[in-house]
């Protein structure tokens, strides 16, 4: 069924014109999928966080009838001993990064799975070309390009690649990013487990958070009325063809239980494991803060540092947070912001003096020293999907993050009010929060950072992410490492 909410060439014969009864279609589908989804995604989901607080869940029985996160058991009591078997693991990621600044997907394929490889993991990853052309490692993880345009994601070729290589020795498992692999082929491989770094539901409500972001006299953008148009049918085909996929892995609490209770998988084939970050990039050191911000020229009355990181795009929410930092430094001229990152918005907080300074785009390595020059880390973000490894980072970093009410984050990142604050995606309760975080200080937000590090370093390292995949890999392998403890 095709939606248009454009005027039909058509001549109304009743009262109720074409385009309204059109848009009214469309409302309609709107409030019979996002109502019942936001319902659900709103469901309380901290118990599970804020029971234990070691964040270890003391729990046994079968792993793929758990449906909390696997970063919340403790696979290994010593971690550096090898696993029990050395899987042979295909990776179908559509980006890899090499020689570029990586986004979250291809960061978090990368942390994964060079942790797996350091386990004695033989992995081999499939992917598109980059700039550099093609690069070959003689050692695991090892890479394989497909050929032609750097960037361009072709699967059908490296389906070849990964049968060739499946022809010299079986893979034990097969892991995609997302959708990197269609369901067509998905459907062939019983061994494939398939992380969703975003789905289609939560998609539609990123789309209607940006919207409600515009301002009075801003026109409806026409790439949303294309968007409304055909998100329901993507809904729809994900909930029939996400059926294909053997097991899901989840990178949220809330992403399981939309899973299993809207996309109806079973609860044996759904399983919640958290992104993670690498523990030797990221952490927290004093000293590199404050030469990080004597070199960027922060002054030392300063008596308040916000940062903020990623693309500066509509999207992660800067119309929000540009508007609510002019606000607040109107009658806060000691408070500064810190912006990693580059993109359309880049110039708008250049423009706003000094109190903001623009930085471009980081590499991991130059991150560390941003996330330790600040007193706490915002993410304005109007996008529900996913999971940003940002925060993750920061609180690894030994900084309070302050974020938007989603349930994503709020499940499964800020579980806790010592660990900062959130707000609803608009610029008033953004503003808001600003202002209590002005009126704390930073004495007090260093109190938060130590309690952010403390349950970082229990959920969100790269060894305890790989740890869990690795014990899930296994179980794909073989069934009686299904068993818990």
């Amino acid at each position: 069924m095709a939606l248009n909410i454009n005027n039909s060439n058509n001549k109304p014969k009743k009262s109720i014109s074409s385009s309204q009864s059109n848009l009214c279609t469309i409302l309609f589908f709107i409030v019979l999928f996002t109502i019942p989804a936001l319902f659900l995604l709103h469901t309380p989901t901290t118990s599970i966080c804020t029971t234990f607080a070691n964040h270890v869940k003391p729990w046994s029985g079968d792993l793929r009838a758990a449906q909390f996160a696997w970063n919340r058991l403790l696979f290994l009591q010593y971690p550096d001993q090898p696993p029990p078997i050395a899987l042979k693991i295909a990776v179908f990621s559509r980006k890899w990064p090499i020689g570029t600044t990586p986004g979250g997907m291809e960061r978090h394929a990368h942390t994964l799975h060079t942790a797996l490889a350091r386990r004695g993991h033989q992995v081999h990853v499939f992917t598109s070309p980059n700039q550099l052309g093609v690069i070959s490692t003689t050692s695991s993880p090892y890479i394989h390009c497909h050929e032609g345009e750097p960037g361009r994601w072709r699967y059908n070729k490296a389906w070849e690649q990964f049968m060739e290589e499946n022809k010299r020795e079986p893979f034990d498992v097969v892991h995609s990013e997302s959708v990197a692999l269609p369901h067509y082929i998905a459907r062939q491989l019983p061994n494939l487990a398939v992380s969703w770094h975003g789905i289609a539901l939560e998609s539609l409500q990123s789309d209607i958070f940006q919207d409600l972001a515009r301002r009075p006299n801003e026109p409806i953008s026409p790439a949303f009325n294309n968007t409304l148009q055909g998100v329901v049918p993507k809904v729809l085909n994900e909930i029939r063809f996400f059926k294909s996929y053997a097991h899901h892995v989840a990178i949220s609490d809330s992403c399981g239980e939309m899973l299993r209770d809207v996309y109806q998988i079973p609860n044996k084939r759904v399983h919640v494991i958290l992104n993670g970050v690498d523990e030797d990039e990221f952490g927290k050191d004093l000293s590199l803060g404050l030469e990080f911000r004597s070199r960027m020229g922060v002054p030392g009355n300063a008596s308040l540092v916000l940062g903020v990181a990623g693309r500066l795009v509509k999207d992660k929410g800067h119309p929000l947070l540009y508007e609510a930092f002019t606000k607040l430094i109107s009658k806060h001229p000691d408070v500064y912001l810190i912006v990693a990152g580059s993109g359309p918005w880049e110039q708008r907080y250049k423009d706003l003096g000094p109190q903001v300074l623009v930085l471009g785009s980081m590499s991991p390595s130059q991150l560390k020293a941003f996330y330790n020059a600040i007193d706490i880390f915002v993410n304005p973000t109007l996008r529900p999907q996913g999971l940003d490894l940002t925060l993750m980072e920061a609180m690894m970093s030994g900084k309070p993050v302050m974020a938007s009410r989603f349930p994503s984050i709020k499940g499964t990142i800020v579980v806790d009010d010592e660990f900062g604050y959130m707000f609803a995606p608009n610029v008033e309760s953004l503003l808001e929060a600003l202002e209590a975080v002005v009126e704390e200080g930073s004495e007090r937000l260093a109190q938060r950072g130590q309690a952010c590090r403390e349950y970082a370093t229990s959920m969100f390292t790269a060894r305890k992410m790989a740890l869990a995949y690795e014990r899930l890999f296994l179980c794909i392998k073989n069934e009686s490492f299904c068993t818990y403890p």
